[in-house]
């Protein structure tokens, strides 16, 4: 099997991507993912601020922060006259009929490697409990895909903040072909800082024969290895979703569209997506769990129902040091966190058996515990350090959940379907995808 034969049976499309001619400033091109920062909108007036008066991907997107603004349809309408200007204008070097491979070294010194390409959206599916080569890690909530069509449906062009997880503990996909490319004297297509003190970032182009046949071979054994094209409902997704679910949904709602319009098309710019292949496996790759606070509910009636639910054992421990060390050093322990009426400071510990992530059993209990006893409110927290803080306060209950398994990640996808709403963190904010390439989605 050619390399051509392996990328069409596993949703793999060697792309056109699109890169500012030399000379543009990169630096205020290349902007993070439009979904960061949506609580501060000094961050995005300090991005305006990087990119007046050049050529910049700000003027290719809408920042969520800016979602309810009375303003919306008007940057809408810009930013698609802005593609289309940047496509007549010149902006763009000449297509890279390529892939490219990246390595990104954030803020905190991590290095983060990745291979841009394109993805067959006829090899992805969303809903739960799909076999497609491609699918989604969290629960896609329907409603936020049309707001997202609105974008996407009428755009020249696209650029991706989507990041695929691929299993791959040989390091054969992407770190390997990097180290080809490198040997190889691949062109450099990019080496810039980004702004706001985000980190480095260089890509190379992956375009010969040789590491596209490498490529190929790298997904064939992959697939073997990890279960890809089993036929009994338990196999493995190739890729997940990383980051940006709610992107990769939106752009396969806008191709089925476009499908039932245009019967007679079977293949069109608009059947691909542009994302970047990340190795959960990937030293540089941090992965994070993202806790729970509830304000508002009795922690005595929660940790009975949780343990109970559960099967678990519960422990009151001593310090918040001892709860948050037992809570790293394990996957299947969630710990609690709050003060009683009295005043006086708990700390418990529950213990589970949990044959795969934590999470994506927890989460369901959790809510049908919210909906039989009260009004709680819900909300999820980035850090452990947050979590004893919030704890401390009256009438709030902390939950510590457990480090989040890279072994057991794609495992928990085959068999639970997908994993509960924000179950896991790919890096701090600073460290999300920035676009820098783009794609035509026009003939």
């Amino acid at each position: 099997m050619n390399y051509k034969d392996t990328f069409a049976k596993y949703g793999i499309a060697v792309p056109e991507i699109l890169l500012p001619k030399k000379g543009t400033d990169l630096n205020a091109w290349a902007v993070i993912a439009c979904d960061q920062y949506t609580q501060n909108r000094k961050y995005w007036k300090d991005v305006a601020d990087t990119a007046a008066g050049k050529p910049s991907m700000l003027h290719c997107i809408l920042p969520e922060v800016y979602l309810e603004d009375n303003d919306r349809k008007e940057r809408l309408a810009n930013i698609n006259s802005t593609m289309q200007k940047y496509l007549d204008s010149g902006v763009f070097a000449e297509p890279l009929n390529g892939m490219v491979y990246l390595e990104r070294k954030t803020a905190y010194g991590r290095i983060r490697k990745g291979l841009v390409t394109a993805v067959d959206l006829e090899a992805y599916e969303w809903k739960p409990y799909s076999q497609a080569k491609i699918r989604a890690t969290e629960q896609t909530i329907e409603s936020r895909i049309p707001p997202r069509m609105e974008i996407r449906r009428d755009a020249p062009l696209e650029s991706p903040h989507i990041m695929l997880l691929v299993s791959d503990s040989d390091k054969l996909l992407v770190e390997e072909t990097g180290k080809k490319a490198k040997a190889a004297n691949a062109p450099v297509v990019y080496d810039t800082d980004l702004m706001l003190n985000s980190g480095h970032i260089t890509g190379w182009a992956v375009k010969d024969e040789a590491l596209l046949e490498h490529i190929s071979e790298s997904i064939l054994k992959i697939v073997a290895k990890n279960g890809v094209d089993k036929t009994d409902g338990t196999a493995s997704p190739l890729f997940a979703v990383g980051d940006g679910n709610h992107s990769l949904a939106t752009a396969k709602a806008v191709w089925n569209e476009f499908k039932e319009k245009n019967p007679d098309v079977t293949d069109h710019p608009l059947r691909y997506a542009l994302v970047e292949i990340v190795n959960i496996y990937d030293d540089g790759l941090t992965f994070e769990p993202i806790h729970r606070v509830l304000f508002g509910s009795l922690p005595e009636m929660l940790i009975r129902y949780i343990s109970a639910e559960l099967s678990a054992t519960v422990y009151h421990l001593k310090s918040a040091e001892e709860l948050d060390e037992e809570v790293k050093s394990s996957q299947e322990v969630i710990g609690m966190v709050y003060k009683t009426e009295k005043g006086e400071q708990r700390y418990v510990m529950i213990d589970a058996i949990c044959p795969d992530l934590m999470v994506s059993y927890f989460q369901p209990i959790l809510d049908t515990f919210l909906s039989i006893f009260g009004d709680a409110e819900l909300d999820f927290i980035h850090g452990s350090d947050e979590i004893f803080r919030l704890g401390a306060q009256d009438n709030t209950i902390g939950i510590l959940l457990p480090q989040i398994s890279k072994d057991n990640f794609f495992k928990t996808i085959a068999s639970c379907g997908v994993l509960p709403r924000k179950s896991f963190s790919m890096g701090e904010a600073s460290e999300k995808r920035f676009y820098m390439e783009c794609r035509k989605l026009t003939k």
